[in-house]
């Protein structure tokens, strides 16, 4: 049997601005219209409650890979919740358990999952990044950075990339 594609979804908390949280719903609708997983932070607030309340009203299946030690600052959109009790360390859980990642808005939780997903060989997508955020991560790891600048144009790039993997 198959498995299931995982699409992490990662960006700021607290400092995501309106903009971003409406690009991070719309990609999560996406996600979950594809059929694909949407995985986050799984915190109420920001990106990672944005994009699981996108999959979630298109019907999708969500996970939220939480910080504490209880659920109780959860997405009320994560329908599965993984409780870490690990803090910032949670970033590499949401790394590794990703197919691909898309990353929208920048903080510096953010940029250590850009960080550790390269590090793990993972595709990244920088989603609606300015010049110098790309700048930075493609010197670190080039060939494993995609820039979109579109939702629609991620969920493209998404499919290129699960039709070119191993990945069934």
């Amino acid at each position: 049997m198959a498995g299931k594609f995982i699409i992490g979804v990662m960006g700021p908390g607290e400092s995501a601005n309106p903009d971003v949280n409406e690009m991070a719903f719309d990609l999560g609708y996406s996600i979950a219209k594809n059929g694909w997983i949407t995985l986050t932070g799984g915190r109420s607030f920001g990106v990672m409650d944005a994009a699981l309340k996108g999959a979630t009203e298109a019907n999708g299946l969500t996970i939220g890979i939480l910080p504490d030690d209880s659920d109780k600052n959860a997405s009320e959109h994560a329908q599965i919740k993984i409780i870490t009790s690990m803090g910032s360390g949670r970033n590499y859980i949401s790394v590794l358990s990703s197919h691909i990642l898309v990353i929208l808005g920048m903080a510096s939780g953010t940029a250590s999952e850009v960080a550790l997903a390269l590090k793990s060989n993972k595709k990244v997508i920088l989603l609606n990044q300015d010049e110098d955020t790309i700048r930075f991560f493609k010197k670190m790891g080039a060939h494993r950075i995609l820039v979109s600048s579109t939702v629609e144009e991620a969920v493209k790039q998404i499919k290129d990339y699960l039709l070119a993997s191993s990945f069934k």
